[in-house]
């Protein structure tokens, strides 16, 4: 079973059929192989439990909240102050474009979404102020990663929901190593540009009096984290509810700068119900594969299987690593990570690694896999907007962070207390 399950699953991929098709034929190549059961006719009702699950209703209302941002004109505002605050290091606006991305990875929850807002405002300043374009890129397409690890994160709610771990424990578990990774991505710059001054692009220079006056454009995703993650934790809304609080307190911010219209309300539903659209999909269909490797003892024989090669909890993180680095150089990462917890997470906490702390390593392995080719999101992202080069230029500089990445993996497996301490103080 498992070697079929590998062989139908590569040759699915490299006829490149979409994922959630892909995952839809997949389970039902193994249900006409391995069952005397006719598991399709549980689709229908696989489907409604999986799309009825309340939780999953913050999706398409966190994806609106990033549109509604995005169409606003937010980001280039916030761009703008960050340049004034963090352009005298060396690197310059490189590092305007890690911070930008932080910021807004506090309000958008999706990467692909922030690595393309950020990269819009971005893009343009990389051949005006002279840097080294490939370095400019990875900064952005690894900037963009943190739009699942800072909370709010969708990514966080599917784990959440596969593993029936509390969301408001993991997003604050997400905040200090989300926060460390945006110093080491400014710290990989800081060092290359040091090397490499030429790399570094003109200076941008600015007065104090420049800099205060331009904090009042960090002003709304600041006010829009503390609407949707404050309320969380002050028990005022659930999850889903914060979310839809978030595209409230952003349409009223959109309305307060002059930006809201029925053609930019138009634009963000459009986008909206495009990703929500392929995002459920690619949800449905792995449930459905979940369903029928379940139901022919597929999972049952994995887990043996794992559990039979003896390793020690180290040799398992170790292992486990490993198999997301690869696996994600060939796997959509939310179809990676539906079709893979239910299976692995079970085996890992059987070992004693604590839910959260594992949700956040597994957060930072899809954000190492959002990265590395061939099937890395944010390079396509990032280079789409660029519209011209080659996909390379992205890939080269990108490599610099996805060492950044494995070094805060790394500092987690020493350090748990990085992920575990502040939920433990709220606890």
């Amino acid at each position: 079973m498992i070697a079929t399950t590998l062989v139908v699953l590569l040759v699915l991929m490299a006829l490149a059929i979409p994922v959630a098709a892909a995952m839809g034929v997949l389970g039902l190549v193994l249900e006409a192989v391995f069952s005397q059961l006719p598991l399709v006719r549980a689709m229908g009702e696989v489907a409604w439990s999986a799309s009825n699950e309340f939780l999953l209703v913050s999706v398409p209302l966190f994806i609106l909240l990033g549109e509604i941002l995005l169409r606003s004109g937010f980001a280039e505002r916030m761009y703008g102050s960050l340049i004034h605050w963090v352009s005298w290091l060396p690197g310059g606006l490189m590092h305007s474009n890690i911070a930008a991305c932080g910021i807004f990875a506090a309000t958008s929850g999706s990467s692909v979404a922030t690595a393309a807002t950020v990269g819009t405002v971005a893009l343009p300043q990389a051949r005006r102020f002279g840097y080294n374009e490939r370095l400019f890129l990875g900064t952005l397409a690894a900037g963009g990663t943190l739009g699942i690890l800072i909370p709010p994160s969708i990514n966080m709610i599917i784990y959440a929901v596969l593993t029936n771990t509390s969301v408001p424990k993991l997003y604050l578990a997400g905040i200090l190593p989300g926060a460390l990774l945006m110093l080491l991505f400014m710290s990989v710059v800081v060092v290359l540009c040091l090397a490499r001054p030429a790399w570094g692009g003109k200076r941008v220079t600015a007065t104090w009096a420049e800099r205060f006056a331009g904090l009042v454009h960090l002003l709304p995703p600041l006010g829009i984290f503390l609407v949707v993650v404050g309320s969380i934790y002050a028990g005022i809304a659930t999850p889903t509810e914060a979310a839809s609080l978030g595209v409230v307190a952003s349409l009223g911010l959109a309305w307060v700068k002059g930006r809201l219209s029925i053609n930019m309300l138009r634009e963000a539903i459009e986008g909206t119900m495009k990703t929500t659209a392929m995002v459920m999909l690619i949800i449905l269909a792995a449930y459905f594969l979940n369903f029928v490797i379940s139901a022919i003892g597929l999972t049952t024989a994995l887990t043996g299987f794992i559990e039979g090669l003896g390793l020690s909890p180290t040799g398992m993180l170790l292992a486990v690593i490993v198999f997301y680095v690869v696996l994600g150089c060939f796997m959509e990462t939310l179809s990676m990570m539906i079709t893979t917890i239910p299976i692995i997470a079970p085996v890992m906490f059987k070992l004693g690694y604590d839910p959260v702390w594992f949700g956040i390593v597994v957060i930072v392995l899809i954000e190492t896999a959002l990265v590395t080719p061939p099937v890395g999101l944010n390079l396509f992202v990032v280079q789409n907007l660029r519209r011209s080069g080659s996909l390379n230029d992205v890939i080269i500089g990108t490599l610099p962070f996805v060492a950044a990445l494995f070094a805060l993996i790394a500092l987690l497996a020493f350090f748990p207390g990085i992920a575990l301490w502040l939920p433990a103080q709220f606890g």
